[in-house]
């Protein structure tokens, strides 16, 4: 049976947490905490990111926000200086020059997948960041409808399918992300499948379902051709 297939974008069709985790790397090193660890330091920015994703979203521009926002609170008896704000600007500045890497196999995949199946693609973040690695992937046209929204909630996923017209019953989003792409997407009545990625953001992790009867996880990604 055909079916409608809801693809998330970064780290399941192409790589984006690796940009970011370099850039926590550089920020640390810049940090350079005398007391903390580098695990420490790093609870503390996963604390501020979880904050301010709520208030502003995703993408580069607000992760530029939370290293500020995190050095403020590492560091509260020393201002945020110029330097330090030319330092996150250029950590920053290397996340959105980067150039679109696709996961090994994805093209392949969803081109196989586009001869039986309706292709759509759903991701969150900044729309600009978004559409401009969209345009860079290639793979727009594969894709019959493209969704940008603020969050991936049950209700995103609701607008998402009545206004392509698709059918609960036979669609299924498919992503790297336990929280954005699984859970809400079943609590949508939709089907789910996990494509786990070894540097999934650290909020973005959470226990799969058990039993459920329409979730579904492969690894890697080219083993979709085999369940659709």
């Amino acid at each position: 049976m055909r079916q409608n297939l809801i693809f998330d974008a970064d780290d399941t069709l192409w790589e984006n947490n690796v940009l970011f985790e370099r850039a926590v790397e550089g920020y640390i090193d810049h940090v350079d905490h005398p007391a903390l660890t580098r695990k420490q330091v790093r609870a503390v920015l996963n604390d501020v990111e979880r904050e301010n994703s709520a208030l502003y979203g995703y993408g580069a521009r607000v992760f530029e926000r939370s290293l500020t926002d995190a050095l403020a609170r590492l560091r509260p008896d020393t201002p945020v200086g110029e330097d330090d704000r030319a330092v996150l600007r250029g950590l920053c500045a290397a996340i959105l020059d980067s150039e679109v890497e696709l996961i090994a196999g994805a093209a392949e995949t969803l081109r196989a997948l586009g001869e039986r199946h309706r292709l759509f693609l759903l991701t969150k973040g900044d729309p600009a960041d978004q559409r401009r690695k969209i345009d860079a992937s290639g793979l727009a046209p594969l894709f019959a409808g493209v969704g940008i929204v603020r969050e991936k909630d049950a209700s995103a996923y609701r607008d998402f399918t009545a206004r392509h017209a698709l059918d609960p019953d036979t669609t299924w989003m498919i992503g790297n992300s336990v929280r954005s792409d699984v859970r809400p997407a079943l609590d949508a009545g939709l089907g789910a499948v996990l494509v786990p990625h070894p540097l999934t953001w650290a909020l973005e992790r959470a226990d799969p379902p058990s039993g459920h009867p329409r979730f579904r996880e492969v690894d890697p990604i080219t083993r979709l051709t085999a369940v659709f």
